[in-house]
């Protein structure tokens, strides 16, 4: 498609969206299915909307997926121990933790032995952080193969899976921004870790969570946490992120979308009858802006959109402009004497790789690792790679004795352990 071909379909996309939105009664009903795909765009993880074409996913495809999924798929299946913390405006925050497993000895488990070798790992707690419309469940693989190893603690983000709708947002009518999650992210360590080593480990939104917490707790990152680990995140300058569009249609979908989120999150009853209704398309969005490889398991497709599916619309909305304002730089001053990882997809088009590469030239010491064949979803996409790099943070930072290959149980065929 060519530059103007794809402003002129961008542009009267966004214009039907947006005089829908202005619309009343059958106006609406008749705009929410392009309103549902648009909006299944950002739920993709996108900080902004973007245009697709020829993305429709074949029925057939999609219910194997499913079948996969449903009968036999084992992803977010692995639950811990329940808890919640509460932010400072009251919302409530869901929690799980992976403890130490007791029986560790002598006879460890070939999972054990194989990922850290024989000697019992230090006294330390690993927290996930997801990013945008997913959930905890988005580390099935990481948490498969960690668990009973390392204390690791995986909670969802306001308004996201388990946790409760975000408080300020309810009653005061206000977007959610980094800073907030940044102190959400506070009140769950509090909760799980009051006191002892920390690694935090964030994807996407939950990267830009954990430069929040460092911003505002420099004392905290300075005193407790040993490692850090950033995946497909940012620390600024989103704004100009194009999605794999020309630039006419980036323009046109930036012109409008922000006032059609707004009006859309004020109609979420009707906006995701349309989301429904989009479905195949929603589908192939996801995969597009999820995942590079060609031979990706449908099965971890559906769960990547199951989960995305998950989030309302008012939820997306509300989170939008956060990622415009998002300028965390300064911050990552806070982890330059710590062990970092940074890694990202080559074919990441949310959170580009060169946005990694960015965070890196300003952490020296950090070890940058760029997935070839990897989308946004990288730990799903490939998980063997992000979690192998993982155990080796681990070591660096000490937490660990001399690590080893994870090798199968990060794989996308791995059981839940």
């Amino acid at each position: 498609m060519s530059e103007s071909s794809a402003e002129a379909v961008v542009d009267a996309a966004a214009s039907v969206a947006l005089a829908s939105a202005t619309a009343a009664g059958g106006g609406w009903r008749r705009a929410t299915g392009f309103a549902g795909a648009a909006i299944g765009v950002i739920a993709a993880g996108a900080a902004a909307g973007v245009a697709v074409e020829r993305l429709t996913v074949g029925r057939g495809m999609r219910q194997r997926a499913r079948l996969a999924l449903d009968s036999t798929g084992p992803y977010g299946a692995l639950r811990g121990t329940p808890g919640k913390a509460y932010a400072d405006d009251g919302t409530e925050l869901y929690y799980e933790v992976d403890d130490i497993d007791a029986e560790a000895g002598p006879a460890l488990s070939p999972r054990r032995r194989r990922l850290f070798g024989r000697k019992a790992p230090a006294p330390v707690t690993v927290v996930f952080s997801h990013g945008y419309c997913l959930s905890q469940d988005s580390w099935h693989f990481q948490r498969a193969a960690l668990r009973g190893v390392v204390r690791t603690v995986h909670w969802d983000q306001r308004s996201h899976g388990r946790s409760g709708r975000g408080a300020r947002q309810v009653r005061d009518g206000v977007p959610v921004d980094i800073e907030q999650l940044g102190r959400d992210l506070k009140a769950v360590i509090d909760a799980t870790v009051p006191e002892g080593p920390i690694v935090l480990v964030g994807h996407s939104m939950g990267g830009m969570t954990v430069m929040a917490l460092a911003d505002q707790y420099p004392e905290l990152i300075r005193d407790r946490v040993v490692a850090v680990a950033l995946v497909g995140t940012s620390s600024g300058r989103l704004g100009e992120v194009n999605f794999g569009l020309p630039v006419a249609g980036v323009n046109a979908v930036r012109r409008v979308l922000p006032g059609v989120l707004k009006v859309l999150g004020q109609r979420a009853d009707l906006v995701e009858k349309g989301r429904r209704a989009t479905a195949d398309l929603f589908a192939g969005i996801i995969k597009r802006y999820s995942f590079a490889s060609r031979d990706v398991d449908p099965a971890i497709v559906r769960f990547a959109e199951r989960m995305i599916e998950g989030t309302p619309i008012d939820v997306v909305a509300e989170y939008y402009p956060a990622f415009d304002n998002h300028d965390k730089t300064a911050a990552l001053a806070h982890f330059a004497d710590k062990p970092v990882l940074v890694l990202a997809g080559v074919g990441d088009m949310v959170t580009p790789s060169e946005h990694s590469e960015a965070i890196a030239s300003l952490l020296p010491e950090a070890e940058l690792v760029l997935v070839p064949d990897a989308g946004h979803l990288v730990m799903l996409e490939h998980p063997e790679v992000v979690t192998d790099r993982l155990a080796d943070l681990l070591t660096r930072a000490g937490a660990v004795p001399a690590g080893a290959t994870v090798g199968g149980y990060g794989s996308s065929t791995a059981q839940p352990g």
